[in-house]
């Protein structure tokens, strides 16, 4: 049987700023990677957004850990040369039905240190002259990174502080005992492994995982729901400077647009609850993009639109839930000595990465 200190289960990008945490403290830190890739799944099918922190429940680890990594995230591109820009973002009220609910987000926003300042229908048409709207808000700390170059620059540190990666290793099962976890690793070279700590950063995979380790808590796993979000790009010259969004909605922050590195814009994403992993855009859905982009640009011209991309949300709330936090569960939790697990790891997950590597790397002792 082979051994290893810290294993991390997953390559996508909370599972490299994890395993790029622990080798900074100084642990043996071996990741594991069922694709081929690092970041092959929700984290290079997302917006690429730096979120500000603003839509997230006063006191939830969504708020504390995107705010914080928010700021960290920021310097990390500085400090390693990846690409960013702080494009700020404006939310709009697209009449004034929804001025009560912009001025409720504005009051929510600034309770939580990142304020926001209203801008009236003149105030937005100074600035955005494509936008119709009854007033909006201005987000000055919202930005969008290059996620492919982020990933990498977290693979690089983490490996230039002693951690190795292997890709084509699924874990397929595993046990905990007294002192650590064994897991049973597929692919080419499958083998027994032994750690000390194993950190289940595994996304969409990470419940289905966690069932195939003897010795977790019944109960401790939660339910696991598809959340998928389809995108399409606009052909033509891009109508907005910043990224455009609605007021949230219950289960997503709404169809808004953003823009790429290469100024490229998007709309998406929007809602699609499902059962199983398919990346396939449906064109059928165009119709319903159309209609909810012409509410806040009335001028968006037929034909302009074209599929893009799809990613898929592992959300733990399903259709009509209340919203649910990131759940971060050490060893008390799980039931298995060494094991920590994360679940429900969506948006602000990529805004948030470093923050929740650090918050596991201070459970690791």
């Amino acid at each position: 049987m082979e051994t290893a200190d810290c294993v991390v289960i997953g390559a996508g990008v909370v599972g490299l700023a994890t395993a790029r945490a622990l080798a900074r403290k100084g642990r043996e830190v071996l990741i594991l990677e069922s694709e081929d890739a690092f970041g092959t799944a929700t984290s290079s099918r997302n917006s690429e957004v730096i979120h500000a922190g603003i839509f997230y429940t006063h006191g939830s680890l969504k708020e504390r850990l995107c705010i914080e990594g928010r700021d960290k995230l920021y310097a990390f591109c500085d400090a390693y040369g990846v690409t960013y820009k702080r494009t700020t973002k404006l939310v709009y009220a697209t009449d004034d039905s929804q001025l009560e609910g912009l001025k409720n987000l504005q009051a929510h926003a600034n309770n939580s240190g990142v304020y926001m300042t209203w801008m009236s229908r003149a105030d937005v048409k100074r600035i955005e002259p494509n936008l119709e709207c009854a007033a909006a808000l201005h987000s000055p700390l919202t930005g969008i990174v290059d996620s492919h170059a982020y990933m990498l620059a977290l693979l690089g540190d983490a490996e230039a502080n002693g951690a190795a990666i292997a890709y084509n290793s699924p874990v397929t099962g595993g046990r905990g005992e007294d002192d650590g976890v064994v897991l049973d690793v597929g692919g080419d070279a499958g083998m027994s492994l032994k750690a000390r700590t194993v950190v289940n950063c595994a996304g969409l995979g990470a419940q289905p995982l966690s069932r195939t380790i003897t010795g977790i808590k019944p109960g401790s796993v939660p339910p696991q729901h598809y959340a998928k979000g389809n995108y399409f790009y606009l052909s033509g010259k891009p109508p907005f400077t910043r990224l455009i969004y609605p007021l949230p909605g219950h289960a997503s922050l709404g169809l808004h647009y953003t823009l790429d590195l290469a100024g490229q814009g998007r709309f998406g994403p929007d809602l699609e609850w499902t059962d199983k992993i398919d990346y396939h855009v449906d064109e059928s859905r165009e119709a319903s993009f159309y209609d909810a982009i012409r509410k806040y640009w009335p001028d968006l011209p037929d034909g302009a639109l074209r599929p893009g991309y799809s990613g898929i949300r592992p959300k733990i709330q399903g259709p009509g839930d209340k919203s649910k936090d990131f759940v971060i569960q050490g060893p008390a939790e799980t039931g298995v000595n060494g094991f920590i697990a994360l679940y429900g790891i969506e948006s602000p997950g990529l805004t948030s990465s470093i923050a929740i590597a650090d918050a596991v790397a201070d459970r690791v002792p």
